[in-house]
């Protein structure tokens, strides 16, 4: 018997799947550690179920994903919002030294990948699905990446990104805490502000409103309108660009045309809000009718590519954005939250930053560049190298 899912029942499915994956993680502490993102959760289990269903051939279950296309790009507009120019100049020379480290590692990260799979005989495309792909673009990045991967014949790369970053966002926050306390004690660094220094003051509580959550959402949908426009030229470039990338890059004008003008329009944590509503939305419906029947096949390449990436990271923080970081306290927070978002996303490399903080002292500093270089270092860059080993492996 098969069962098909029409759009609307899909994206109604995922949202289950979602509701469901926050209830999970609100009752298993593994989860929260972790930062596993609710949609993988919940997504996870659906699939497994959808496995199980046609494995025994109790139904075949098909869904409409035409929607998580929409949502993936429309998560990707509002990352490119994050791309400021304006606030990058503030990070000043630290910020240029931080962006060129987490820069030069997405290059390391899927030569580790192609390299290792090359030795353990499976598809290039498959090591750069396990490099920068999954490794620091994250979960959303292995889905959207997977089915260009696929088109040029390698199999699973979609299910295999995935499981990656969802490896990823364990060991990202298990290697930080560790090389921040090596270097801690090894250079003796104390931190350049003491606890009453240093004022940590609260967000102030946004209050939306229909109009202006509607501007936002206009601009959203108008820097993503712009995109399009931007694809068309990237196309002339001869390289396979994923759609989202003009997204991303229209995004990224609007956002710096607000700043240039001082516009009172633009609300980032409005436009926060709705990407993350977008890549629940997006993770949820990939997930859900993801196919994880053969990635057993490839457990121990995995395995041996993960361990790399993980060796790899830690020697990196330690040895190279320490170094170009000024090699103080503030330099060890942030090899911290390297390791965090190297391997996990940024919720690691946030959360692993405040471990070492609340346990040494503050580093205001740290805390300030880092999110900053981070969204545009890697938001910006890393596409565009994925795309250049994608179409060099291919």
């Amino acid at each position: 018997m098969v069962i098909e899912f029409d759009v609307l029942q899909t994206v109604g499915l995922s949202v289950l799947a979602y509701l469901f994956g926050s209830k999970i993680k609100e009752k298993v502490k593994f989860f929260q550690k972790f930062f596993i993102p609710s949609p993988v959760i919940g997504g996870l289990i659906f699939s497994i179920l959808v496995f199980l269903f046609n494995k025994f051939g109790l139904v075949e279950i098909k869904f409409d994903t035409s929607m998580q296309d929409f949502f993936m790009n429309m998560f990707f507009t509002c990352i490119g919002f994050t791309c400021s120019i304006k606030l990058l100049k503030k990070s000043g020379f630290l910020g240029l030294k931080l962006a060129l480290a987490i820069i030069l590692f997405l290059f390391v990260q899927n030569l580790i990948g192609v390299g290792l799979a090359s030795l353990l005989g499976i598809n290039k495309l498959l090591g750069i699905a396990m490099g920068s792909i999954s490794m620091t673009g994250g979960i959303g990045s292995a889905v959207s990446f997977g089915p260009i991967m696929e088109g040029y014949g390698a199999k699973l790369a979609t299910e295999i990104g995935v499981a990656a970053a969802t490896c990823g966002l364990m060991m990202g926050s298990l290697v930080g805490g560790p090389v921040a306390t090596v270097l801690i004690k090894k250079y003796a660094l104390k931190p350049k502000f003491l606890d009453k220094d240093f004022v940590n003051n609260a967000k102030d509580f946004i209050k939306l409103d229909q109009k202006s959550l509607m501007t936002t959402s206009f601009l959203i949908l108008l820097a993503a309108f712009l995109g399009t426009y931007i694809n068309k030229v990237l196309v002339l470039t001869g390289l396979n660009f994923p759609y989202y990338v003009g997204c991303q890059f229209g995004g990224l004008v609007v956002r710096n045309i607000c700043d240039i003008r001082n516009s009172k329009n633009l609300r980032m944590e409005e436009v926060n809000i709705l990407g993350n509503i977008s890549l629940a939305l997006f993770l949820s419906i990939a997930l859900i009718s993801l196919n994880i029947e053969k990635i057993a096949s490839l457990a121990l390449p995995m395995l041996v590519v993960m361990l790399a990436q993980a060796i790899a990271m830690a020697l990196w923080a330690r040895f190279v954005t320490f170094n170009l970081s000024n090699k103080d306290y503030d330099a060890a927070v942030i090899a911290a939250g390297h390791c965090g978002v190297g391997l996990g996303q940024t919720p690691n490399a946030m959360a692993n930053m405040a471990a070492v903080i609340e346990e040494n002292g503050p580093a205001p500093i740290a805390m300030f560049v880092f999110p900053i270089v981070l969204a545009i270092a890697v938001n910006l860059t890393n596409p565009i190298i994925i795309t250049f080993f994608i179409n060099t492996f291919r």
